[in-house]
């Protein structure tokens, strides 16, 4: 015989607060069985279904997303997942400009990164609209400003 879970032994497993599991039944998401007192009792299959819309929240899919997603009738099916893989696309790309402005701005030596000029001329297309973080393998080093210098000598003196 297959076990089963209640609703809260099914929503710990998942960290979940055990409203959000009757939320997805009522919106079409969940349809746990019913014991002989009518509480709901979550078997495996149930189990796949909330694995599967925890994941695909976290992936950034709506409810109405993930129900096609889990309706095997459902016509739209591949052009709501083709969205989504274009959504996802999107923000991986918005994540690698993060992650180049973040390289720069660690490598960089400026110590305050708004006064570098390569990263002002970058944020100046951005603010403006008209350009995206550009491609950059290493960041052009700026000029360093007086607190360069002033440490920069305090290291050669302490090196002497």
């Amino acid at each position: 015989m297959k076990s089963t879970l209640s609703i809260g032994d099914a929503a710990a497993r998942f960290s979940l607060p055990t409203h959000v599991l009757r939320h997805w039944e009522d919106v079409g998401l969940l349809h746990p069985d019913r014991d002989g007192g009518e509480r709901r009792r979550y078997g495996d299959d149930d189990l796949v279904r909330i694995g599967v819309i925890v994941r695909s929240k976290s992936a950034g899919m709506s409810l109405e997303q993930i129900g096609v997603l889990l309706d095997e009738q459902a016509p739209e099916r591949h052009r709501v997942l083709e969205e989504h893989l274009a959504e996802l696309d999107r923000r991986m790309a918005d994540m690698e400009r993060s992650r180049r402005m973040t390289e720069h701005a660690l490598r960089c030596r400026s110590h305050d990164i708004t006064t570098c000029p390569r990263f002002r001329a970058i944020m100046d297309e951005v603010v403006a609209g008209t350009g995206r973080w550009r491609e950059a393998e290493t960041p052009v080093e700026s000029e360093p400003d007086s607190t360069d210098r002033g440490a920069r000598r305090q290291d050669a003196a302490s090196a002497r």
